[in-house]
């Protein structure tokens, strides 16, 4: 996965930019799908916003958090693209089960029924 870090009016510290780049490294365990991530950071009057966005193989997963505090709004922004995946991991599955005799052509079936 390949992470783009990018701060606007504010001048991030190598301490943030690793917490960040950390945090969402968190996110593979749940998707291996992950092709790209982009993390803005940003400072507007009193908040703090993060914003994520991930580029995965079919769609694009975005988030945007405010706070107080970087650090929470990551966590809050991680914490909402975990659940994002989770329901876009659901929706990808394939969850059509055929009856075992709709999959058999109908001469199988009744040789089967022949005891």
């Amino acid at each position: 996965m390949q992470i783009t870090f990018t701060a606007r009016h504010i001048k991030a510290t190598d301490s943030l930019k690793n917490y960040a780049e950390n945090e969402v490294n968190r996110l593979t365990k749940f998707f291996e799908g992950i092709v790209d991530c982009d993390i803005v950071l940003s400072k507007e009057r009193s908040n703090n916003i993060a914003e994520i966005s991930l580029k995965v193989s079919s769609g694009m997963l975005s988030v945007k958090e405010s706070s107080d505090d970087f650090y929470k709004s990551i966590d809050l922004a991680v914490d909402k693209l975990e659940r994002q995946i989770k329901k876009f991991k659901g929706k990808i599955r394939n969850y059509s089960h055929k009856k075992i005799n709709n999959a058999l052509l109908p001469s199988e079936v009744m040789e089967g029924e022949k005891f």
